[in-house]
Parts: structure tokens; sequence; C-alpha cells
């Protein structure tokens, strides 16, 4: 079942933001489109900024998509000084693509 994982940090900035996807990239800098960043699972994705902080917004075809991408995510967190703040998963009762 496809999830919804929200994840808000506060005090993040985008210079940080910028620097995990680059990281998670492989180099290629911000992602921009599916192959920038091909990661089996992940159906949609989506950042930005928040009154105190960052927001991502991601669609994943399973919890457990999310949690084997997590394995790589959360080192690239820690390195960019990006504070531990667990991601909210929800269940996804409807998924529209372009």
């Amino acid at each position: 079942m496809a999830v919804i994982i929200v994840h808000e940090t506060p005090g993040v900035t985008r210079e940080q933001y910028e620097r995990v996807t680059d990281v998670l990239s492989g180099g290629k800098g911000m992602v921009r489109s599916r192959a920038d960043w091909p990661v089996p699972g992940l159906i949609s994705h989506a950042a930005g900024p928040t009154d105190d902080g960052w927001i991502v917004v991601d669609v994943w075809e399973s919890e457990e998509a999310f949690r084997s991408f997590a394995e790589q995510l959360m080192p690239a967190l820690a390195e960019a000084g990006m504070p531990d703040v667990p991601p909210k998963i929800y269940p996804a009762a409807n998924v529209v693509t372009a």
C-alpha cells in the first residue's frame, strides 16, 4: 500500500536540503527529475520552506520502500547537520500522478 511521508524539520535551511539532495543524487545537485534520483519505490517528492524550517512530502509505493531508502537518507541528514526528527507516515487512500 502506498504511503505519504511528511518530514517537517524546524531550523533546516534550503542550503541543508540541497546538500542532502546532492549527496543522495550522487553529486547531481538539486533533484529535478526521476532520472536525477532513481530511488526504487519513490512515486513523488516535493519540498519547500516553512515558517520555521523545511518540509518534505513524499509518496512511496510502500513503507518498506521508504524504510529501505531511509538507510541512505539518515546518514546524509546527519552529515548536513539536520535535527533527528522522525517523519510522519500516513496510508495513502488515493495517489494521482501526471
